[in-house]
């Protein structure tokens, strides 16, 4: 399979990240399956026009997580046994992307939403909500 792959520098996003997100992305959609062998990080430097260090870092990352692992023989391959996406999160995020680009919204902003999603305070099942927890009692 050819892996396909792009940075762009004048991104916000560092490359090495750039590079990590979209091998995951890969590997949640099912392009990349257990097994697979990675570019060396030579290779993708080469073809991205980035340090080898940034793509061995992504690669690192991706090692780090259970993503890849790297081996003498094979070079760097998507690791056995990798836990999917649980499939209801990833039918989510597909019908927010159709959602979000039904409502005109490009994929940067639709990034956007999600990380701010993340970044907010958000309840735990059946607990109270972030608003609740976060006023004072009343006394």
């Amino acid at each position: 399979m050819t892996l396909q792959l792009e940075v762009d520098l004048a991104s916000g996003v560092p490359p090495f990240e750039q590079v990590r997100s979209q091998v995951l992305a890969h590997v949640a959609a099912g392009r990349l399956r257990a097994g697979d062998r990675l570019p060396t990080i030579r290779a993708l430097a080469g073809d991205l026009g980035v340090a080898a260090g940034t793509v061995a870092r992504a690669y690192r990352e991706l090692e780090a997580t259970g993503v890849v692992t790297t081996r003498r023989r094979t070079g760097t391959v998507v690791a056995d046994g990798r836990a999917a996406t649980d499939d209801a999160v990833t039918r989510a995020a597909h019908a927010l992307v159709s959602q979000a680009r039904a409502a005109g919204l490009a994929d940067a902003e639709v990034l956007d939403v999600v990380r701010g999603a993340l970044l907010a305070p958000s309840p735990l099942p059946g607990g109270p909500s972030a608003r609740s927890a976060a006023a004072p009692a009343a006394g």
